[in-house]
């Protein structure tokens, strides 16, 4: 399966992937579907898309992929966290992260009106008006397309 992961740049950017060695933990995901995504089907070595939003240039900006699967998410419990939650605790945690590791930054950003330009990709879910969910899997066909587009 493949996924794509949503991040503003100026949190955890492609380039903040790429300069961390042993990965990143992504966190703060604070949506129950998303969260479901990331601990019942996010699995090891899945590709993921690093989509750029709530910035100047919104768009995909490069893969990564996961190199360790659903763990407590560290930031529920730091309480200088703007992802802190309250009611977690050792015993019973709501949230979960992954860590994704970096494979690739893209050429140049491939924006939204590049991928709406792509009738195959029509169904691809960020695509989808009022879609805001932070991780959405994304299908074989959409990531293959996706790939391409980068390299052409």
């Amino acid at each position: 399966m493949a996924w794509l992961f949503k991040t503003e740049p100026n949190e955890c950017s492609i380039d903040d992937i790429a300069a961390a060695q042993d990965g990143v933990i992504w966190e703060g995901v604070r949506n129950y579907q998303a969260r479901n995504f990331l601990r019942d089907q996010v699995q090891l070595g899945d590709l993921v898309l690093i989509h750029h939003s709530s910035c100047k240039q919104i768009g995909l900006a490069g893969l990564a992929k996961v190199s360790a699967t659903a763990f407590a998410d560290p930031s529920q419990f730091q309480p200088r966290s703007p992802y802190y939650d309250a009611k977690a605790s050792a015993e019973r945690w709501p949230w979960y992260a992954v860590q994704v590791q970096f494979v690739e930054k893209f050429r140049k950003i491939i924006t939204m009106d590049e991928l709406r330009t792509q009738p195959a990709l029509a169904q691809m879910q960020v695509l989808k008006k009022g879609n805001r969910l932070s991780v959405m899997p994304v299908t074989k066909q959409e990531m293959e397309l996706v790939l391409f587009l980068t390299r052409a």
